[in-house]
């Protein structure tokens, strides 16, 4: 099966990126619900192991976070190819956004966008 493999640098130390990524998470559970079905994680310490299902595809993936860096290795179905470069591109900017941004409200008010 295919693979996205993303890892993005932060300076926030391990247990507050962790906690970011599970609210981000959970933003985007709410946020998307009419496009993720059948989304599930599980933590373990700072892992993660998620799957979901999205416009007829499913998708299954880990996550690990360390003291300066947050690692997302999603597994992509072969039908899915053609979107791998959007997949991989929207991956990497939600988890820049979410380590990267100042803590409090995002751009136009809004708490922390997704």
């Amino acid at each position: 099966m295919p693979k996205i493999n993303v890892t993005v640098a932060h300076q926030l130390g391990q247990q507050a990126a962790a906690d970011r990524l599970r609210s981000f998470l959970a933003r985007l559970k709410e946020k998307h619900q009419d496009q993720v079905g059948n989304l599930q994680e599980e933590w373990t310490d700072n892992s993660l192991k998620f799957g979901f299902k999205s416009f007829g595809f499913q998708f299954q993936g880990t996550g690990t976070v360390s003291d300066t860096d947050a690692k997302i290795d999603l597994d992509i179905p072969f039908a899915a190819m053609m979107f791998k470069g959007k997949i991989e591109g929207e991956v990497r900017d939600a988890l820049t956004r979410v380590l990267t941004r100042e803590s409090g409200p995002g751009p136009q008010g809004s708490p922390g966008t997704a």
